[in-house]
């Protein structure tokens, strides 16, 4: 079974206050996971310098990357970093004012970058060196009507309630997407109209592997669309897959597909927050029946989970995503569609 790198964070302690999510995280790590041996070892740690972060506490780690001819883009909310792999050599370095709450970073064909702003609701596209290139909103109207361009929002805490939050771009040949947590939904950035509605779910991971789109929603469905019809046509409900005791799996976001039917999807320890909308769907009392942090292996075909890995005894509390450690380049599977999930037709919003 092929290795995987998980990308995330350690928590930091705190014995007098509840920790908000943005500074929760002391450090950002890379994992690698041995799935066969239920192996682990840290890969890298990572600590933002002052002048890329806010002064007091701020969270430290590593969000949603993208593994891609041998080079791991990982981002913390305040930067963008490309690693050489296996031997994690830093190849680039980016950290621009307008940068905050960063979710997701992914290379072009054409060797640019394409980065979820999520905190000043855009996605930007910039070069390895960091010239900034383009911008899109992804609400549709002048981000700098909101925001300034004269404050370093690096510096900047936090910036919600955020009227869309942006969270994962992909692309579909060289249309630029991205999901939309609050619209429940994928948009077209630069095809303006063209849209995938998620809706179970507010989702995260916009994932394409041939010619299907595997989106995550934070309570822990896996939304499998259509590429070419921007359809959904299967909706898989993680949680009631070998899960008889009825527990709560984690805020679910990062998906890796290493087979016909075969997913790791990841799940984050659901922890207190002030946005408490967004945790509407752990049912009361889920504080007591809360799964740590963890990598669950599903058949999707047979509805069952094959392996789970426990990921928080080496440290990683806070997990954004998953890449397969060997033999992966963005769009080239072949895989069939999956088999065996209920229609999205049967599923409730």
């Amino acid at each position: 079974m092929s290795e995987l790198y998980v990308v995330g964070g350690a928590l930091r302690s705190s014995l007098f206050k509840q920790l908000e999510e943005w500074n929760s995280c002391k450090k950002a790590l890379i994992v690698k996971v041995n799935p066969g041996a239920k192996g682990s070892g840290v890969m890298v740690e990572y600590d933002s310098p002052a002048d890329a972060c806010p002064a007091e506490s701020p969270s430290i780690l590593f969000k949603s990357g993208t593994l891609a001819n041998d080079k791991l883009y990982v981002c913390t909310p305040t930067e963008v970093l490309v690693y050489q792999v296996p031997g994690f050599e830093l190849l680039h370095y980016i950290s621009l004012p307008c940068f905050n709450d960063i979710h997701h970073v992914r290379p072009t064909a054409e060797g640019n970058i394409l980065i979820a702003d999520t905190g000043l609701d855009m996605v930007v596209e910039v070069t390895p060196q960091g010239k900034l290139l383009r911008e899109w909103s992804a609400i549709g109207e002048d981000t700098w009507k909101r925001f300034s361009r004269d404050i370093d929002y690096r510096k900047v805490p936090e910036t919600k309630p955020h009227k869309s939050h942006p969270n994962h771009v992909f692309q579909l040949d060289d249309e630029v997407w991205v999901t939309r947590f609050e619209q429940r939904d994928a948009i077209s950035l630069t095809r303006p109209g063209r849209r995938i509605d998620i809706g179970v779910q507010r989702p995260h991971d916009g994932h394409v592997e041939g010619d299907w789109i595997y989106f995550t929603t934070v309570d822990g469905h896996l939304v499998v669309a259509n590429r070419h019809t921007l359809k959904v046509e299967e909706i898989f409900d993680l949680a009631a897959i070998d899960n008889e005791q009825h527990m709560v799996l984690g805020w679910c976001r990062g998906v890796a597909v290493v087979g016909k039917d075969k997913v790791w999807v990841g799940f984050t320890r659901i922890r207190s927050t002030r946005f408490k909308e967004n945790l509407l769907w752990a049912k009361q009392g889920f504080e007591t029946r809360n799964k740590f942090t963890h990598i669950s292996l599903y058949d999707l075909a047979k509805k069952k989970c094959l392996d789970e890995i426990d990921l928080e005894p080496y440290g990683l509390a806070a997990l954004f995503s998953i890449h397969k450690a060997e033999g992966t380049r963005a769009g080239q599977s072949t895989l069939a569609k999956p088999a065996g999930a209920r229609s999205s037709r049967d599923s409730a919003v």
